[in-house]
C-alpha cells in the first residue's frame, strides 16, 4: 500500500473522547473520516436526505459512501483500543519517585479512578510529566496501527 498518511491525523482521532464515534481511513484516498453510530444507522435507512436537517445531510452521505465501499476503508483504533487505564498504571508505574509512584497506583483501584487520579496527579505536580506520556502512548498507539496496516505516515 502506497499510501501516505500524516500521524497527527490519526492521533486526533484515535483521542475523540465519544463511544459513538468511529473513525475511517480510506485506503484509496487517504481521507479520514468520522461518523456517529446514528449517522450509520440514518444511512441504512433509505429515507431521502431531504427529510433530515442540512447539518446531518453531509454526514449522512459520507455514511453512505462508507457503507457503499466499506472495503476501502479501516477502521482506526477507538477510545476502546487507547485503553487509557492501563495507560495511568503504566505512567504510576514509571514514575521514579518509589512513595509517590505508589501512592499513585493505589489511588486509581476501584471506582471513581480516573476523577482522584486527575486530582493526584495536580496535587504531586505530574500533571505536564502525565501529559507528556500519554501523549506519547496514543503517538505509539497510531504507530502501531499504520505498521499493522502497512500505512506509511509523515510525522506532522
Amino acid at each position: 500500500m502506497s499510501l501516505l498518511v500524516k500521524l497527527s491525523d490519526i492521533i486526533e482521532v484515535i483521542d475523540l473522547p465519544s463511544d459513538k464515534l468511529t473513525s475511517y481511513l480510506n485506503i484509496k484516498t487517504g481521507q479520514i473520516i468520522t461518523i456517529e453510530d446514528e449517522e450509520v444507522h440514518e444511512a441504512e435507512e433509505s429515507d431521502p436526505l431531504d427529510d433530515y436537517p442540512e447539518w446531518q445531510r453531509e454526514n449522512i452521505r459520507a455514511a453512505r459512501e462508507f457503507l457503499d465501499n466499506e472495503g476501502d476503508y479501516l477502521a482506526l483504533p477507538t477510545k476502546y483500543d487507547l485503553d487509557e487505564y492501563r495507560i495511568m498504571e503504566k505512567f504510576c508505574l514509571s514514575v521514579e519517585e518509589r512513595e509517590t509512584s505508589e501512592a499513585l497506583y493505589g489511588i486509581i483501584k476501584g471506582r471513581g479512578a480516573f476523577r482522584r487520579f486527575k486530582d493526584a496527579i495536580h496535587r504531586f505536580d505530574l500533571a505536564d510529566e502525565w501529559y507528556q506520556y500519554r501523549d506519547q502512548a496514543i503517538r505509539q498507539i497510531a504507530i502501531d496501527w499504520c505498521d499493522l496496516h502497512k500505512i506509511k505516515f509523515i510525522d506532522a
